[in-house]
């Protein structure tokens, strides 16, 4: 008898510590990335929620009945002294068996009916008035398009509040798949290399939900992460407007004899200067107002000019590539032969192309961390 109530204290013990352990381990997620499905703060996420929450409740009784059955028969039929260690043999009951072989097929029709029709729901793409945006994911950042509005940025996707957006997710030929989420606007859609999948998404209030790539795409899959930008109509069509505008032709020196001649910078990054023929390159992300968004690096980095030096002046040792094809990962300028100062210099010059004075002052005042 002592051997079997030491054997359950074991237990116990071992079942709390694994208890007490998911729950530090639980404690120590970044607490920041605000990514949750259970704040909905659209339409198609409030669908979800409304068909996930009665489900998570009758797996819930569900569990409750089968852990406690489990436990039940543990003790009522463990071993016991006297009693003969191989439990009496009898044939199968009729009733139980045909019973808990419906009564769960009966469950799974009754659930898959909202939920196809959910599925259904979601995939419906808006009607007249929506915005489209193309969205290709690439190795390791996610670059948006608006159709018809002639404006191509990355990582921070700009919506109007209470609008449909229709997103047409893809990635390049010579890629692989990502999966672009933000949950508290929608659920998943794979970015898969040769196709487009759709994916309606609307916010029902301004803010700035977070997303990633939930899908394996490589060694920097971690650090791909997105922001969408939920603005009031009338200052969604001001930002859109400023993105538009190409940088002034007083920036066109520089960025011929620096960002091109030097560094050949242009060769991989879209620089739009007025008076200028835009190139379409999208090897990396758009530059031409880099200072209006909150982040960049996928929003590894807050955009400041301390951390665009040291990413302009050593970006592998950032955030690691790996064995990518070296025309399309950014380089180490430091292995090239540029100074910080130099790479400051680009650095302050990226501040200045933000159209929105603030978010320029934002930039250029730094995080008062840089490296030395």
């Amino acid at each position: 008898m002592s051997d079997r109530i030491n054997r359950l204290r074991r237990g116990a013990v071992t079942g709390a510590t694994t208890l007490l352990g998911a729950a530090v381990l639980a404690g120590c997620a970044d607490q920041d990335n605000q990514q949750t499905s259970l704040d909905p703060k659209g339409p198609d996420a409030q669908q979800i929620l409304d068909l996930f929450s009665p489900f998570f409740w009758i797996a819930v009784v569900i569990g409750v009945g089968v852990v406690g059955g489990t436990i039940y028969v543990a003790l009522r039929f463990r071993e016991k002294p006297g009693r003969p260690r191989a439990p009496k043999q009898v044939h199968g009951n009729t009733a139980l068996e045909v019973g808990w072989t419906i009564v769960p097929a009966l469950v799974l029709v009754v659930m898959a009916v909202p939920t196809v029709a959910t599925i259904f729901d979601l995939a419906e793409k808006p009607g007249e008035g929506a915005l489209t945006v193309e969205v290709v994911g690439k190795q390791w950042w996610w670059e948006y398009e608006y159709v018809g509005e002639g404006v191509v940025t990355a990582n921070e996707l700009h919506i109007p509040v209470d609008r449909p957006v229709e997103l047409r997710i893809s990635a390049p030929a010579d890629g692989v798949i990502h999966s672009f989420w933000v949950p508290n606007l929608a659920g998943k859609k794979d970015a898969v290399p040769g196709r487009t999948h759709f994916l309606r998404i609307e916010a029902s209030e301004p803010g700035t939900y977070f997303g990633q790539c939930a899908e394996y795409c490589g060694l920097s899959h971690a650090d791909m992460r997105l922001r969408v930008i939920a603005q009031p109509a009338d200052e969604f069509e001001a930002w859109l407007a400023a993105q538009k505008e190409p940088l002034p032709e007083s920036d066109a020196q520089f960025v011929r004899e620096v960002l091109t001649d030097s560094w050949g910078c242009t060769g991989c990054h879209r620089v739009d200067v007025a008076g200028a023929e835009p190139a379409d390159i999208r090897t990396g992300p758009n530059l031409t107002h880099l200072g209006d968004r909150t982040s960049f690096g996928a929003g590894l980095y807050d955009t400041n000019v301390d951390e665009l030096t040291e990413w302009v002046y050593d970006a592998p040792a950032r955030k690691p590539f790996g064995p990518l094809d070296p025309l399309k990962r950014m380089p180490s300028f430091r292995e090239g032969g540029m100074t910080r100062e130099q790479a400051r210099e680009i650095a302050e010059f990226l501040c200045t192309t933000a159209t929105d004075p603030e978010n320029e002052q934002r930039c250029l005042g730094g995080s008062g961390e840089a490296q030395q």
